[in-house]
């Protein structure tokens, strides 16, 4: 099974910012119950979509800059970027089919 790559603010610019193709990234935080749930999730979704879409992790109590930028306040958030912008945001845990969806919906846009 693929895995989320963690990243951290130093890399966020490289890896989401500059990527060249759709980057979902899931912002949340050891403490949170909800994220463990979606954690294994996004784990299925690496797999999935890993020649179509980047599928990244933030921890924000280890990288709080990256989630200050965009204004992630409570997580799990997972944001979906395409040319280093925001294009899309679902806010808590959401069903692997709702993801999913979200996912195809901006691979074909």
């Amino acid at each position: 099974m693929a895995q989320v790559t963690s990243i951290n603010d130093t890399q966020f610019e490289a890896e989401v910012l500059n990527s060249d193709r759709l980057t979902v990234v899931d912002f949340g935080a050891t403490w949170c119950g909800p994220c463990k749930k979606l954690h294994p999730i996004m784990g299925e979704l690496a797999e999935e979509y890993s020649s179509q879409a980047k599928i990244l992790e933030v921890d924000v109590g280890i990288s709080p800059q990256a989630a200050q930028s965009y204004a992630v306040i409570s997580v799990p958030q997972v944001l979906f970027f395409r040319g280093g912008k925001v294009i899309d945001r679902i806010v808590g845990l959401v069903p692997k089919t709702k993801l999913k969806e979200k996912i195809d919906q901006h691979l074909k846009g």
